[in-house]
């Protein structure tokens, strides 16, 4: 993984619209993460792109607004950065939802369970259920990955009107994450096609080495997929399985019968 804020869309073109300084300020807010949650300057500056000069204006005026502490040499985000994000998550109930039958799930397999929706190119956490760590990238609600090479965001993927895969395709910069990752269109678009047919993904290592993960779509309504929730695995503990295929064949039952029951609750709201 790169020393760069998990974020794997382009920048955004510039135009009369667009306003620099609150981009940069963004990128400065985004840049403090589970693996860098206190920063100096020059860390700041590094993991932003910006100069030591410009990221010194963006925190002392975020310091200023009390969304960041700083101790005169390093800086960390305040509690109040969640308000940046609050109107939107408290608009869905998608999360809350998810939560308790991500935690149920959980603890009956004792692996890390989590939701995504897709946003642009990328999958955004919006709940998760942290059991122990097993990825290199701290994962918490608002991290973001490549859809193509996660499971949930090829279960979105696949759901996915023609119009809108063929969309996403061309902004879209696939490549392999790993030796294990696949790179191509095509590639993609078969693992697609199995994922429609058998109404979930098994993802192994694509994302990271030692990582598997699988996923199922949530529905709200009968037909449209807004969401999807996985079960996160240590390739390790999977291949000690007395019959690794069996134990994934199982664990894929529970994230699609978790999937229902999320997809049950969010339907039953309207």
């Amino acid at each position: 993984m790169t020393n760069a804020p998990a974020d794997s869309r382009a920048a955004p073109q510039a135009s009369d619209q667009y306003v620099q300084s609150l981009a940069r300020g963004l990128a400065v807010i985004r840049a403090f993460d589970t693996d860098h949650p206190v920063m100096t300057l020059t860390e700041v500056a590094a993991r932003t792109d910006l100069t030591r000069a410009t990221a010194r204006r963006f925190l002392h005026t975020l310091v200023e607004l009390d969304y960041v502490r700083t101790d005169g040499k390093t800086f960390a985000l305040t509690a109040k950065v969640l308000q940046l994000g609050y109107a939107y998550l408290s608009g869905l109930s998608l999360p809350q939802l998810a939560q308790p039958h991500l935690e149920e799930l959980s603890l009956k397999l004792g692996e890390s369970t989590s939701a995504a929706v897709l946003d642009g190119t990328d999958i955004a956490y919006i709940a998760r259920v942290t059991t122990r760590r097993i990825m290199n990238v701290g994962i918490t609600v608002g991290t973001r990955f490549p859809a193509y090479a996660t499971s949930m965001g090829r279960v979105l993927l696949a759901a996915l009107p023609p119009a809108g895969l063929k969309d996403y395709l061309a902004a879209a910069d696939i490549k392999p994450l790993t030796p294990r990752g696949l790179g191509t269109v095509p590639e993609l678009l078969a693992v697609l096609d199995t994922v429609r047919a058998q109404g979930w993904c098994l993802l192994d290592q694509e994302l990271e080495i030692g990582l598997m993960s699988v996923a199922a779509p949530v529905y709200d309504g009968p037909t449209k997929v807004v969401a999807a929730v996985n079960v996160s695995l240590q390739a390790q503990s999977v291949a000690a399985q007395p019959d690794p295929e069996a134990y994934l064949a199982a664990v894929a039952r529970e994230i699609v019968a978790t999937a229902k029951l999320v997809s049950a609750d969010l339907t039953a709201r309207r």
